[in-house]
């Protein structure tokens, strides 16, 4: 029997703008691929996609995107973000969609016990959504689950479990840390499966590795690569940091502070199994695809964004002041005292 209360919120935000082209594609595979899903492992959870600043002329994804039926077990709820908001903000004519102020806009208003943080184009693995369907989450705790990036030629194929097999196969690169390696970055994949080994090897490291890093040394054993793409804690967790860090600037490093503030705020950290991944479709337009500093520069030029060196020491400061939230916030972040526009999409 479903429960009217869902156990999982998970929160995206998107505009119907082409954003990296295949947008709209990239986004039908991954509600699909959550109606397929929550109903394979029959997990109650509610989508919340914040519409940000919809482009004129354009339909809104409810019009365009597929919708719940009779047996699933997801439903689906539309915020949107009108242009007067957005033009709020000085950077507003660069960027036009503020990434982390928008996933606030969900996380206020998820119903879920636990909220999860993800983008549209994501396919979660079956072993990752099996992992999320057992209900036995922690609210002194904060989970990761690796990125493995795939080319969109998976967008080519009808069914989610042909594209999950097709992701599965067709791997790029891995994003992540291994749970059994915590020191030891930037690991290739191949060793994810031993982790007896792993752990061997990941002695000697931890040694190296505090020595180097010093005062940081808590911070860089945090899971920050990618972790945009999955973060889940309790929405109780989200509200004791104050959600996201809310700036008028590229979303680069803020999705990093939300990890620092849970770990200051005294939650630990979990990271799936190596075969409990995330899948990514690739695109065009992200800074990850930049390969050079030059383009780089340029590129912050128009966005500008976080220095990482910033964040580390702002963070080490606030651990010395022991602070758990980075004090920029409002306290209606997420625009919680704002009534948006909303269409609610339940199984019929």
């Amino acid at each position: 029997m479903k429960s009217s209360t869902p156990y999982l919120s998970i929160v995206v935000t998107t505009r119907n703008d082409n954003h990296g082209g295949d947008l709209l594609a990239r986004t039908q595979a991954f509600v699909n691929g959550l109606l397929y899903q929550c109903k394979k492992f029959q997990l109650h959870c509610e989508l919340i996609v914040v519409e940000w600043n919809p482009p004129a002329g354009k339909p809104l994804l409810k019009e365009v995107l597929p919708a719940p039926q009779k047996d699933d077990f997801l439903s689906i709820r539309y915020l949107v973000v009108p242009n007067e908001i957005h033009r709020k903000y000085l950077m507003s004519d660069k960027i036009p969609l503020f990434q982390m102020t928008a996933k606030n806009v969900g996380i206020r208003r998820a119903t879920g016990e636990f909220v999860l943080c993800t983008n549209i184009d994501i396919l979660f693995s079956d072993g990752c959504f099996e992992r999320m369907a057992e209900k036995n989450f922690r609210e002194d705790t904060f989970y990761r689950a690796n990125r493995i990036d795939v080319d969109n030629g998976l967008l080519k194929l009808t069914s989610v479990s042909e594209q999950l097999e097709y992701a599965d196969k067709n791997q790029i690169k891995r994003l992540g840390r291994n749970r059994h390696l915590k020191h030891v970055r930037g690991i290739s994949s191949f060793f994810f499966g031993f982790p007896r080994a792993m752990k061997v090897l990941d002695l000697p490291w931890g040694w190296v590795d505090k020595l180097m890093q010093g005062k940081a040394y808590e911070l860089y054993q945090l899971d920050t690569m990618a972790c945009g793409d999955f973060t889940l804690m309790h929405k109780s967790a989200w509200m004791k940091i104050d959600g996201y860090v809310e700036l008028d600037m590229y979303s680069i490093h803020i999705d990093s502070m939300a990890l620092y503030a849970a770990h200051l705020a005294g939650l630990k950290q979990e990271i799936f199994e190596w075969y409990e991944t995330v899948f990514h479709i690739h695109h065009a337009d992200g800074w990850e695809t930049i390969t050079d500093a030059k383009t780089m520069l340029r590129f912050l030029a128009q966005k500008p964004g976080l220095d990482w060196w910033l964040v580390v020491q702002a963070t080490l400061q606030m651990k010395r002041e022991g602070i758990t939230c980075y004090e920029l916030n409002k306290p209606d972040w997420g625009f919680a005292n704002e009534k948006f526009e909303e269409y609610v999409l339940k199984p019929h």
